[in-house]
């Protein structure tokens, strides 16, 4: 297993000196912010940012994310260009060492949250879902939500949901599958590991289809293209949304499978209705069995890159909601001290 950090680049209020300071840290997680979605990546400004983080010590192996293009999960004329361009990318990305692509095909925006400072009973604050909030917004009439992207105008947003109404869940799964059928083969040929995030929250919101939120889908996206190089990003926070999904058995099978490149390990507390919001990452702190969740990867003999997603805001810092220093440093040590407490077990019972 290889601890890993989510970093935002030159932008990120946390530093990657200090990064560096967390206790059994790999490598930095990141990507291109400044390329239009769509457009190839340059080798340089990859070669730039992997220099950046690799002059503070730091392996940089996995890219989050490549973004995917409306025009390719709504299956417009143009996505043949589109998917040209993210295939040369992805061949760009192995060029210069990469060997991970983090990417999701949620349609319209990647994640959901209803409020990103929730305050918890201990002082801290957190990401939290309202289902019941989300359920009273009337797409018509504009989405005004925290953290949702403002690149479109009312009329632009309005438009692309209705589009996207037209589209459906299984029109959707075939434009993933072209998707995936011409990406796949370039991510063959260079070397590099395609790893899909889930939808986060797993579930339809707004009347946009939702096709990656349970172990039925992951089973179907996986088959589409059965090959190594087609695998998975398993975020436990976002299918652990559901109380329905089972996180332990997914890293059981998947990982079993060698079809998990990439883990995001973070708690969330979630009840009946769909309500959910993020935690500390120690089991007891919320719905997850995150010890059962680190033994599954163990004894799969995972070795591939994990990271503690996202945490709480503590001790009264300030900055990218979700994306502090120190509660996804503290995230980082309980995920390796859950890890060197199975191995350590084992050596014991091997003796």
């Amino acid at each position: 297993m290889k601890m890993t950090f989510r970093w935002y680049g030159d932008g990120d209020p946390v530093p990657l000196d200090y990064i560096r300071q967390i206790p059994g840290m790999y490598g930095i997680v990141s990507a291109v912010y400044d390329v239009p979605v769509g457009e190839v990546w340059p080798v340089e400004k990859i070669r730039t940012l992997k220099t950046k983080i690799e002059s503070h010590g730091l392996k940089f192996e996995v890219i989050e994310s490549v973004p995917v293009h409306e025009d390719i999960k709504l299956g417009r004329p143009t996505r043949d260009r589109l998917i040209a361009n993210y295939a040369q990318t992805v061949r760009n990305l192995a060029q210069c060492g990469l060997k991970v692509v983090c990417y999701n095909f949620m349609p319209v925006f990647d994640w959901t949250r209803t409020i990103l400072a929730m305050k918890l009973d201990d002082g801290s604050s957190t990401l939290a879902f309202d289902a019941d909030e989300v359920a009273r917004i009337d797409p018509e009439q504009g989405i005004n939500l925290p953290g949702w992207d403002t690149s479109y105008k009312p009329a632009e947003l309005k438009a692309l949901l209705a589009e996207y109404r037209g589209i459906g869940e299984a029109q959707l799964w075939a434009n993933l599958e072209y998707f995936l059928k011409g990406v796949i083969p370039a991510a063959q040929e260079s070397g590099i590991k395609m790893a899909i995030h889930p939808d986060d929250p797993p579930r339809p919101i707004f009347g946009l289809p939702r096709i990656v939120k349970n172990v039925a889908d992951l089973r179907r996206l996986l088959a589409i293209v059965d090959v190594p190089e087609n695998g998975l990003t398993l975020c436990a926070g976002s299918l652990g949304a559901d109380i329905g999904n089972n996180i332990v058995t997914m890293v059981q099978e998947f990982a079993g499978q060698g079809r998990i490149h990439f883990a995001h390990i973070r708690n969330v507390k979630v009840d009946e209705k769909g309500n959910f919001h993020e935690t500390a990452h120690k089991s007891d702190c919320g719905s997850l069995d995150i010890a059962g969740i680190v033994k599954a990867y163990y004894d799969a003999g995972y070795e591939g890159y994990v990271r503690p997603d996202h945490g709480r805001m503590i001790w009264g810092e300030t900055g990218k909601p979700g994306y502090g220093l120190y509660d996804r440093a503290l995230g980082a040590v309980y995920i390796n001290g859950l890890w060197e407490g199975v191995a350590k077990g084992e050596e014991k019972s091997a003796h």
